[in-house]
């Protein structure tokens, strides 16, 4: 879901992303960090007057990765039998 959000728009915020997908903060935190890891997303951090501000955009590999997944997904519902 972070990823279906973050192709969307060229680059959002961490509160942005916390109102949309619903997640806890901590939970949203874990699941960016591990993105970020993959190589999928990229945090900047900085402040906006006294307040902490994280940007977050995804990566061309990121960008990628979910195009792949996107076609799979396509491909898998479009061979569903139906009733």
């Amino acid at each position: 879901m972070i990823m279906a959000y973050l192709y969307v728009v060229e680059v959002a915020d961490f509160l942005f992303l916390l109102r949309q997908t619903g997640m806890t903060w901590g939970n949203l935190s874990t699941h960016l960090s591990k993105l970020e890891t993959a190589g999928y997303v990229v945090m900047e951090k900085e402040f906006l007057g006294k307040k902490p501000h994280t940007s977050i955009r995804l990566t061309e590999q990121g960008r990628n990765a979910f195009e792949e997944y996107r076609g799979n997904m396509k491909r898998v519902l479009e061979n569903l039998p139906s009733k």
